[in-house]
């Protein structure tokens, strides 16, 4: 089988390239889970004997992958001490200008994404970014935009920051034998960041003055709600302008159903009957209000007495995450509420007013969903989790001991390893051992902060960069771009990095990492160089993705709170994806010489 060959690749070589466009693919334009589609990809590299046993699960036991497991831990601690609280408190201020504004939210961010998950610090900081937007009278699109983007460019400036920069010098360390330092990335990144905080300001007329979805809950005509008429209500019989419930305070009935039928046009000598269904476009207060003093309860199922309804509830916003299996389907069409505890008061899209009833809307990625739910509730072990994001938390831990005893931690962590006394893996077990003993966290708390459907797409995608080495891909794809990019270390390395930013919109940067890592080291040892500064550029372009939502999970926590549309983050982001690739290829080359390989 291995001398079949077909336009210059053997069999192995094809098995491969069709794997790697089908898993593409599949990512792409259907919603099964990222994990489940890097297994499959690695199931079918061993049984089609791409890759042998060791090779195919070596993934899993990479350094890199057990780093990034046990650092969750570590970000847990941190989490849970209220460190990320603290430094919100005392570091956005009150500034006078948007140009301040945009500095005082980036820095500390990017700062806090260098060591920590830059989901966990984005989603902390976007209920707090809306709340100072309103304080300081810009709206809050000019600056969630922003935000996800400091995150992203604070992530590269150390290998922990981002998952892209461990897997690449986790790679680095098994070709060559030497590991990289800890800051190997901070100068580039830095500049990088400070480019792009000055791009920002810059191009603020790029941004876009959206309506933010909670506007939607506030004005009279952006939303509605359903509720229904129980068996035993005491306005049975009336009408509905005898029961004041055709007009209403602060908002008017638009629809009316009488079990299967819809009676038009709605008057005000309609007969109220038990199971009735009403849907008003209004003020939310106001027809809470209504709901309560006509005994009207939320229409998720028939009931039959108010007392049915536990008075136990607080309404909670949730936005629809891209990738979410509620995308294409309706609430009223599905077991989503019975499942979840959970009954859908309301709908918003982008600020505008969905006309349908809320359980009949066909929701889309980024709607915002005005829903009750127990107080109880936690939304991070529910199911809710893989289809909603909330950001009103419960947990809002207490700052004290634990905040300066986490903090110190990781601090001892990162300068330990940075000095090169112990070893990166070494310092983020003893850290996360440190978190526990230190009771920064609890158990629980560690093993539920651990993604593993992110370890499982970063082992995965390891496994396929070895597998486009093993086959000559990457030796043939470095060919290829010397070929047209000629001997230049300088274009060869711009064009590698161009093309990773370019990928990494629509594919996770941890696999656009794994994907370019063997590109970037066959063409920097074809030129004759060390590939070092190669792969350090590489780092920073892959996680360079601005023009698209779906480019960074960072993207998608504020597309919907921004009210954004797919195209604002075109406007700004193919500028920025160029900015930023300019700043990369410069510092990098200012920061690490090219050095020739020894002969």
């Amino acid at each position: 089988m291995e001398s079949l060959m077909f336009c210059g690749f053997n069999i192995y070589a094809w098995i491969t390239i069709v794997t790697v466009f089908t898993m593409f693919t599949v990512l792409l334009f259907t919603k099964l889970r990222s994990d489940l589609v890097f297994l499959g990809a690695i199931a079918i590299l061993f049984v089609t004997g791409v890759l042998d046993a060791k090779e195919a699960f070596s993934g899993f036991s990479g350094t890199s992958v057990i780093t990034v497991g046990v650092l969750f831990v570590v970000v847990a601690g941190l989490t849970h001490t209220g460190v990320l609280q603290w430094i919100v408190r005392f570091l956005l201020g009150t500034p006078n200008s948007y140009s301040k504004a945009v500095t005082r939210l980036m820095l500390p961010v990017a700062l806090l994404s260098s060591f920590l998950s830059n989901t966990t610090v984005v989603a902390l900081f976007v209920n707090i970014v809306k709340m100072w937007a309103k304080k300081l009278g810009i709206s809050p699109s000019k600056l969630l935009i922003p935000l996800s983007y400091a995150s992203g460019m604070g992530g590269v400036c150390t290998l922990i920051g981002t998952p892209p920069n461990l897997i690449i010098s986790g790679l680095y360390e098994e070709n060559t034998g030497e590991s990289m330092n800890i800051l190997a990335t901070a100068i580039p990144g830095l500049f990088c960041l400070a480019v792009g905080v000055l791009s920002i300001i810059a191009m603020r007329r790029l941004l876009p003055d959206r309506k933010t979805p909670e506007s939607a809950f506030e004005s009279t005509s952006d939303y509605t709600v359903e509720l229904q008429v129980p068996s035993d209500n005491p306005h049975i019989g009336e009408t509905l302008g005898e029961a004041g419930l055709y007009h209403v305070k602060g908002g008017s009935l638009i629809e009316m159903h009488h079990f299967d039928e819809t009676p038009l046009p709605i008057t005000e000598d309609e007969p109220l009957m038990g199971g009735d269904h009403l849907v008003y476009a209004g003020q939310i207060d106001d027809l809470i209000e209504l709901a309560y003093t006509h005994q009207l309860v939320s229409a998720d199922h028939h009931v039959f007495s108010i007392k049915e309804i536990d008075n136990k509830c607080k309404l909670r916003t949730a936005y629809v995450d891209f990738g979410s299996s509620l995308i294409g389907t309706t609430i009223g069409g599905s077991s989503f509420e019975k499942d979840n505890n959970v009954t859908l008061a309301a709908v918003a899209r982008r600020g505008e007013r969905i006309k349908e009833a809320p359980r009949n809307v066909v929701l889309q990625a980024g709607d915002t969903l005005l829903l009750v739910c127990p107080k109880k509730i936690n939304v991070n072990t529910s199911m809710l989790k893989n289809d909603l994001h909330f950001f009103d938390s419960e947990e809002v831990p207490n700052i004290g001991y634990g905040t300066l005893m986490s903090s110190a931690i990781m601090i001892a962590m990162v300068v330990l390893s940075a000095c090169g006394v112990i070893p990166l893996l070494q310092c983020a077990f003893l850290a996360a051992a440190a978190m526990l003993i230190c009771r920064c966290c609890n158990i629980e708390q560690a093993m539920r902060a651990i993604n593993w459907e992110i370890l499982m797409v970063f082992a995965g995608s390891a496994v396929l960069g070895l597998a486009i080495q093993k086959t000559g891909l990457a030796e043939w794809l470095a060919n290829g771009i010397l070929n047209v990019c000629g001997t230049n270390p300088i274009v060869v390395m711009a064009a590698v990095c161009f093309v990773g930013t370019f990928v990494t919109e629509f594919i996770s940067n941890t696999a656009a990492g794994a994907m370019f890592f063997p590109i970037m080291y066959q063409a920097a040892e074809k030129l004759g160089y060390e590939p070092f500064p190669f792969l350090i550029a590489l780092m920073i372009s892959v996680s360079s993705s601005f023009a698209t939502p779906i480019g960074s999970p960072t993207h998608m926590l504020v597309y919907g709170p921004g009210g954004y549309r797919f195209s604002d983050f075109m406007r700004i982001g193919l500028l920025m994806n160029l900015i930023i690739l300019a700043a990369n290829i410069f510092i990098v080359n200012i920061v690490y010489p090219l050095t020739p390989l020894n002969p």
